[in-house]
């Protein structure tokens, strides 16, 4: 059993026991969220599909750490014109445990 769910704007497939890295959630480490944009469920072969969302389809899930992202370097220049800028980023993210799919 899978489904498709939005969290925060980003569709994830997901199934029960997965671990998932998602954008920064506000919600503390040990915390359980219970997400109800689910916009796919496939049961064994029978599939849910919402209009835009799947009525009575839950996904639980558990916030199990709060982390960064590996750093990417932006390097942008000009050839023959003296401009080179170098910059990072690093995007904070959480991990995140699916404890259940309700369909």
């Amino acid at each position: 059993m899978y489904a498709v769910v939005n969290i925060q704007g980003f569709q994830f497939k997901v199934e029960e026991g997965q671990t998932v890295y998602v954008n920064r959630l506000s919600e503390e480490v040990g915390d359980s969220i219970e997400l109800s944009e689910v916009l796919l469920v496939d049961n064994d072969g029978s599939v849910a599909v919402g209009k835009p969302f799947v009525e009575g389809a839950k996904v639980k899930l558990t916030v199990l750490k709060h982390l960064r992202d590996d750093k990417v370097i932006v390097y942008k220049k000009k050839r023959r014109k003296g401009y080179e800028k170098k910059n990072g980023h690093r995007q904070d993210l959480s991990q995140v445990k699916i404890e259940s799919i309700q369909a």
